[in-house]
């Protein structure tokens, strides 16, 4: 603990700071121009490391070596640059104190009233695939010593980690100095961006570095860590969450390690309609989740986080009106999820159809400029790196628990199933029962979907018993679509096995034409037999797909 730090009497006020002397040690120099101009022109005296110095010399302007204070060069590769009291003596002295003013004068160092870094790019270092040594060397030192030193004495100093805040910092400058409310801000980001940090620097050690003994060795022999850090940045404060008196907001993921890397529905890009709401976001992933199980161009209506309708189709607005036909009703107010870009033609189909948001990876400009029209549709354009990331997360009371992303492998697969009732499909029949295994799993468990076409024509999802799943599923195949019993010549998925005989009955009675289901109850001779007896043919994945 400080000398002074029970004796506030010791220090004096301090609110505006005048910035007279600024340290920057940049890697990424985006805006730096505009930085070391404005500062140069209010009469900062400015002082910079390596390559920054250098870029800072070319614009013509003045600037100092960190070398040439410190007296002593740059050395080992660039791995101690600002490490002296020189540097951190005039990050650190409170100059509230009368005695920290006295010892940088005895000491003839200056202080620094504004610190601009940002780190060396160690998350964009490592998912570019580096490894071993370019990774370590990718570790920041210095800089970090450096923010965290100048966020501690924000009193006195500013502290500047992002191109986004030289705005605000130039205009203080320009007005007479730093206010302490603006220092206590950005020392607020400085020890989050060093916290992210730090915590992908332990992610990659953790998965790549750390010995797999004791604690470690159960963690590494399951792909887990021992230790997992989730961090996340603020992008919106939302209106409110699940109901309209929960506080809500959203952060975008922190990326850290192998756990978390993945970008998707939080970096999507709005291009029109109000803003987006919690239960928006929610369905929204859902959606994705659903239309991206399909390597063909696909649509998924989500509602509730569970589907409306899913359909594949060799044109994007055909899957949408085979996706939409499944449950009219329920479409109204869902989120709409392509795969694929958005032509005018499903635009056009969408413009009739009040929908909550829409999202796909890109859109034709004549569909965009058609869907800007409805005010208050949310259009969201994926990022063009979009990918699912690898590890899932689940809060729980006292804890979170994490789980591998339920992905399915690329290719057909019906390679992998097995025969268990009934004449083997033909090409179209497993096509369609390919397509209604991977959109069984887009449901909520306890689930059954009948297909037809490459399309859902009935669901049945999130009942505690498989039988009412059956029989909600065939209900909604036969009363959504002006009377045609739909469910008839279908075929249908379940999410897992049928327990007793009597679900898979009702598909059967219903005219379901082929079953596919993960098998393993201890009654699955029962449910065979029933198929069998009625000349249905089932499939056993030996996989099931919870979705809880």
């Amino acid at each position: 603990m400080s000398a002074h730090a029970a004796d506030p009497s010791l220090y004096r006020e301090r609110d505006v700071v005048p910035v007279r002397r600024a340290l920057i040690s940049l890697s990424d120099k985006t805006d730096l121009e505009v930085l070391a101009r404005a500062l140069a022109d209010a009469g900062v005296e400015l002082v910079s490391t390596g390559s920054t110095a250098a870029s800072i010399r070319s614009l013509g302007i003045e600037v100092t070596d960190v070398a040439h204070l410190t007296g002593f060069p740059e050395s080992l590769g660039g791995r101690v640059k600002t490490l002296h009291p020189a540097v951190h003596a005039g990050l650190l002295a409170d100059l509230r104190l009368e005695d920290h003013e006295k010892q940088l004068a005895e000491l003839g160092i200056a202080p620094f009233e504004l610190v601009v870094v940002n780190l060396y790019p160690f998350k964009e270092t490592i998912a570019a695939g580096a490894e071993g040594n370019d990774a370590v060397e990718q570790i920041d030192i210095g800089g970090p010593a450096m923010v965290r030193a100048s966020a501690k004495n924000f009193a006195n100093v500013a502290v500047v980690v992002s191109p986004g805040s030289y705005p605000e910092v130039i205009a203080a400058v320009r007005s007479g100095g730093t206010s302490l409310a603006l220092r206590g801000n950005l020392a607020t980001k400085a020890f989050q961006h060093t916290a992210d940090y730090d915590a992908a620097v332990a992610a990659w050690f953790t998965q790549h570095v750390a010995a797999t003994d004791g604690a470690n060795a159960s963690a590494a022999d399951s792909g887990f860590s021992a230790s997992v850090t989730v961090t996340g940045t603020l992008q919106n404060v939302l209106r409110y969450g699940e109901n309209a008196h929960q506080a809500a907001a959203i952060y975008l993921d922190g990326a850290q390690g192998d756990l978390q890397s993945g970008t998707g529905i939080a970096q999507a890009e709005q291009l029109g309609g109000k803003e987006m709401s919690y239960n928006n976001y929610t369905d929204a992933d859902a959606a994705l989740r659903a239309a991206y199980d399909f390597a063909e161009p696909a649509v998924a209506i989500i509602k509730h986080a569970n589907p409306c309708g899913i359909a594949s189709a060799a044109d994007i607005a055909e899957a949408h009106r085979k996706a939409h036909a499944c449950d009219p009703v329920s479409a109204y107010g869902g989120v709409i999820a392509a795969n694929r870009t958005v032509t005018l033609a499903l635009a056009q189909t969408v413009k009739g159809i009040f929908t909550e948001v829409i999202v796909a990876p890109d859109y034709e400009p004549a569909a965009l400029e058609l869907l800007q029209t409805k005010k208050n549709l949310r259009i969201l354009k994926l990022p063009a790196d979009f990918a699912r990331a690898p590890y899932e997360y689940r809060q729980i009371s006292g804890g979170v628990l994490v789980q591998q992303a339920d992905v399915f492998p690329s290719g057909a697969l019906s390679d992998e199933w097995q025969l268990v009732a009934g004449e083997a499909a033909d090409a179209a029949t497993l096509a369609d029962l390919e397509f209604a295994w991977r959109a069984c799993r887009a449901a909520k468990s306890n689930a059954i979907l009948l297909a037809a076409d490459q399309a859902s024509v009935g669901v049945g999802m999130g009942q505690v018993n498989r039988v009412d799943s059956c029989r909600l599923a065939v209900e909604r195949a036969n009363t959504l679509a002006d009377g045609a019993e739909r469910a008839r010549g279908s075929v249908a998925a379940s999410d897992a096995f049928f327990p007793f005989a009597d679900g898979a009955q009702i598909l059967i009675d219903a005219g379901v034409k082929a079953i596919v289901q993960p098998g393993g109850s201890i009654r699955d001779d029962e449910v065979v037999a029933a198929a069998k007896a009625a000349g249905v043919t089932m499939y056993v994945t030996g996989e099931r797909h919870f979705f809880h």
